[in-house]
């Protein structure tokens, strides 16, 4: 039988039995062409050259995953086909690794990446939010310490920035109240109103970064969006590294991202098994009873990675679908499991101690 191995210098048809090359088509001498037929394969694509060989072989086997509409993947040590016997040398192929990197690198980036980075932008600016807004309660509440029980973060900061002093932000909001705190000096005030217009910008920087993963959610990802919404179908893409990671998972892994550390947990300790990870954001999962989460998560990790390898492949949108057929599989587990699980009683009997 022989079987198709693919190096960088080439393409070659083996015998599996004899270690013999059978047939080959060596890669062009110009390191420039060697590098672009080079990125496709690093694609995941078949070159024409693998092709040609096949077509002309008839049924072979294959090396590589990357190759499977060829022919059957098989293991095989290809390790005695060297470069310098087919006449390149180790300066040609430093030459062509160079132009391949530059090549890779100068592609375009795909949204879905960009989206991961504004995720993991937009935690960082909840951090940062909320270790600020911690300080400036903190810091103001000395001068003004009843207007952390009357407005929000986002407000709070906002009056502080605008008045600074309490009488201005009394006024604002038509507060019959004495305060009980301390007064600052103009140089402390100023400090501590630089401090909430800075907060400020911060919630408004949050805010616009929040509708920019919205926008490219809705954009890249339609049929996730429509089964999980915006913010969830962003943060598990994010979680997996990218949409075409995430397609590529199975769907146990998919219903436990964002649980690794519960994961590992188990694994190490021997606790329960964690039922779901980030999908228990999903509404449908955490207003659920515990006795049914795990089977629902289990279901809508499932319609996740379908509505993943069609977003990420092209396909037609089926968004709406699979919502509704979600949806009645979770109807199904409520009629099916509508009480909690009956404990099993112990035998009673009881262990001998050991010696």
């Amino acid at each position: 039988m022989a079987i198709l191995v693919t190096k960088w210098f080439g393409v070659f048809l083996c015998d599996e039995k004899t270690n013999r090359i059978i047939d080959k088509i060596l890669m062009p001498s110009d390191p420039e062409e060697t590098a672009q037929k080079l990125a496709v394969i690093q694609k995941g694509n078949v070159i024409r050259e693998e092709a040609d060989l096949v077509a002309k072989a008839g049924k072979v086997s294959v090396s590589e995953r990357r190759q499977s509409e060829l022919g059957r993947p098989e293991m095989y040590d290809s390790s005695f086909i060297k470069p310098e016997d087919f006449g390149f040398t180790s300066e040609m192929m430093h030459d062509v690794m160079i132009r391949l990197g530059k090549l890779r690198t100068s592609e375009p980036v795909p949204r879905d990446k960009n989206m991961v980075q504004a995720i993991r932008y937009l935690d960082s600016l909840h951090e940062t939010c909320n270790l600020i807004d911690e300080r400036l309660h903190e810091w103001y509440g000395m001068h003004f310490p009843e207007l952390a029980d009357i407005v929000g973060d986002r407000k709070y900061s906002d009056l502080i920035a605008r008045y600074g002093k309490r009488d201005g932000i009394i006024n604002e909001l038509n507060l019959g109240i004495e305060s009980m705190g301390a007064d600052f000096d103009e140089s402390d005030m100023n400090s501590v109103m630089m401090l909430a217009k800075n907060l400020s910008g911060m919630y408004d920087e949050r805010e616009r970064t929040e509708e920019y993963i919205e926008s490219i959610v809705k954009e890249t990802c339609p049929n996730m969006c429509e089964l999980l919404g915006g913010p969830l179908a962003a943060r598990l893409i994010s979680l997996s590294g990218g949409l075409e990671r995430l397609s590529s998972l199975p769907s146990s892994t998919v219903q436990l991202l964002g649980a690794e550390k519960a994961m590992f947990r188990h694994l190490r300790s021997g606790k329960r098994p964690p039922k779901h990870g980030i999908l228990y954001q999903h509404p449908t999962v955490h207003r659920a009873p515990y006795w049914q989460r795990g089977k629902i998560s289990r279901s809508l990790a499932g319609k996740t990675l379908t509505a993943a390898k069609i977003d990420c492949y092209g396909g037609e949108y089926m968004g709406e679908t699979l919502r509704k057929e979600f949806e009645i599989r979770v109807e199904d587990i409520k009629r099916r499991y509508p009480g909690p699980p009956k404990k099993k009683k112990s035998s009673g009997k009881k262990r001998r101690p050991r010696n």
